[in-house]
């Protein structure tokens, strides 16, 4: 049976630290599973909405092991789950 994880293969970003949007950072996280840390001027009120966003949407990337840092300035739901899934796109890509 083929292993169909995505790998996260080196830290990439996507998203910028401005009002609205997320910068997102991902990183490996081999054997550790996945490790969400959340920064944001909202936190107080939806941190387990920024959670769950990155979290359903490496589950549907089948991601397993990463670490995902969302410094976060006030993105709507659509807007992190586009950042969080361009950031593992791009780390899971191999250089060339």
């Amino acid at each position: 049976m083929r292993d169909l994880t995505r790998k996260v293969l080196r830290t990439a970003t996507a998203g910028n630290a401005e009002k609205s949007d997320v910068l997102v950072t991902v990183s490996p996280n081999p054997g550790e599973g996945l490790t969400i840390r959340v920064e944001s001027v909202v936190k107080a009120f939806y941190e387990d909405a920024i959670r769950t966003a990155a979290r359903e949407t490496a589950a549907r990337m089948d991601v397993a092991d990463a670490l995902i840092c969302l410094d976060d300035y006030g993105a709507l739901d659509h807007v992190i789950r586009a950042r969080v899934e361009a950031a593992l796109l791009r780390a899971a890509k191999e250089e060339t």
